[in-house]
């Protein structure tokens, strides 16, 4: 297998052009929780490129600087129109790239990644091509490197975009040219570096003749002294930039939302009904708390999770051949769960249509749902039965979606049951119906509604034991004090 070392820095061996993807590997798809129904892709100037050993500079008063460790591929002749099978016979060689980014100025970008991904050096490439003649491009590694800790680690065999897919569908509007070059996308693992950071790529294939490899490309980080003039877009991070470099948000320091529900606080929840929730709910001015109308398919059980919202809209044919088809929001919504959210649904109380089958009910268990809530319709009852995830409806109906919806919106607010659910509200639901808290209640509400509980409970017991009701219910006076002090007990 031949591996020839090639210097891309030098200008009489530039591309004529880079083209790089922006999502592929699974593993990225699941880290950003996203799922691309097609390629997308963005332009690198060939004035990035660099050899290995270069510097790369993060600019002063920045900090989002992040590595991406990729297969890069190597046209070896022209590709006009060419057919996904053929694909692959239009590479020459692969070799290794590092696919830098300046993530404080993705919001001058707009998307284009023109001044992130484009600086002096953002695009290392090689040190070494292998020659792609008998390789498998489903076996291919790529491996990345921080100060000699492996970061990234990963194979082609299950990417969602193969490879001659990609020169297929670049080249039906654009000629690509011998000597183009192709970034593929990152695995998971992409993060930031910091100045002096040594980050290293390396690019092989273990299982073919000679386990070919392309070598380390070193990259050296390494902090500018200039910093970005007020004559051009400056630097601005925030959060969700933050957790788009780093990874996530506990790489990048950031709280988690969904760590408000502790497992003590899960345990008093399991322990605390609906209907004492919304009285506490009502204690604070919040009455229009409760989705109404829709019923559990699974009575006996608790639901607790965050709202995963989805949106859909009256039946118009034009709109529903536009965007009912396909992989629809509907089908979005239900492939991008994560785990404790619970799909809340808007379906205007429509119940002459089914708005959930088995399928659906099933991705979405899969995912880590813990419950779907719809005002409208089930289709498919008994199968959605047997997937045996937590159900809310407002009916069973035989018809398909289109009959009466248009999917429309996720992750939006959204009316469901006559009440507001935006995103990452705390849904929780018993056989008396579901309550949407907001999230920074939620504490408070769960504490003060877990102590209703135990006071109600011990009031029960005194009633079953022969109590009467007045100046018991609630306790007060000398109930009271006998209340306080069998707390007092229970709690020693």
């Amino acid at each position: 297998m031949t591996v020839t070392a090639f210097d891309f820095s030098a200008k009489e061996n530039r591309p004529g052009k880079i083209v790089a993807l922006h999502l592929n590997y699974p593993s990225r798809i699941e880290q950003r929780g996203r799922n691309p129904k097609f390629p997308g892709y963005f332009l690198k100037a060939t004035s990035s490129i660099a050899a290995t050993g270069a510097t790369i500079e993060r600019p002063a008063g920045t900090e989002l600087l992040a590595y991406e460790g990729e297969i890069a591929l190597i046209l070896g002749k022209d590709a006009r129109r060419v057919a996904p099978e053929d694909g692959w016979s239009y590479v020459s060689g692969i070799t290794a790239a590092n696919d830098w980014g300046l993530y404080d100025l993705r919001h001058a970008d707009k998307g284009s990644n023109v001044k992130n991904k484009s600086g002096d050096n953002y695009t290392p490439l090689g040190p070494a091509i292998i020659d792609a003649a008998d390789i498998d491009p489903t076996q291919l590694r790529v491996r990345t490197w921080v100060n000699g800790d492996i970061t990234q680690d990963d194979t082609t065999e299950d990417l969602v975009f193969p490879f001659g897919q990609l020169i297929a569908d670049l080249s039906q509007m654009m000629t690509l040219e011998a000597g183009d070059v192709i970034l593929t996308g990152t695995p998971a693992g992409s993060s930031v570096a910091q100045p002096g950071d040594v980050v290293e790529v390396e690019v092989d294939a273990p299982q073919a003749a000679g386990a070919p490899s392309t070598g380390r490309l070193v990259s050296n980080v390494a902090e500018a002294a200039f910093a970005l003039a007020d004559y051009g877009h400056g630097p601005k991070v925030d959060d969700v930039q933050r957790e788009e470099a780093w990874g996530s948000k506990a790489a990048a320091g950031i709280d988690d939302p969904r760590a408000i529900l502790t497992d003590e606080l899960r345990d008093k929840i399991s322990k605390t009904a609906v209907a004492t929730i919304v009285a506490n709910m009502r204690k604070r001015g919040i009455n229009n708390c409760t989705i109404d109308g829709p019923r559990p398919m699974h009575p006996g059980r608790q639901i607790l999770g965050f709202a995963k919202t989805l949106r859909y809209v009256p039946n118009r044919e034009d709109l529903f051949k536009k965007y009912g088809g396909g992989f629809n929001k509907q089908k979005q919504a239900m492939d991008s769960v994560q785990p404790d959210d619970i799909v809340v649904m808007e379906a205007r109380g429509e119940k002459g249509t089914g708005t959930l089958g088995d399928v659906l009910a099933m991705r979405a268990k899969v995912r880590g749902a813990t419950a779907i809530i719809t005002d409208g319709g089930v289709r498919d009852s008994s199968a959605v039965l047997d997937v045996d995830i937590p159900v809310y409806t407002n009916s069973y109906h035989p018809a398909v979606l289109g009959r009466r919806h248009v999917p429309w919106e996720m992750d939006g607010t959204i009316a469901c049951g006559g009440t507001t659910v935006q995103p990452n509200d705390i849904i929780i639901g018993d056989d008396d119906g579901v309550v949407v808290v907001p999230p920074e209640l939620l504490v408070e509400i769960i504490d003060e509604s877990f102590e209703q509980e135990l006071q109600d409970e011990w009031v029960y017991e005194q009633v079953k034991n022969g109590a009467a009701v007045d100046g018991l219910f609630p306790p007060t006076g000398e109930w009271k004090a006998k209340y306080e002090a069998y707390r007092a007990e229970q709690d020693q």
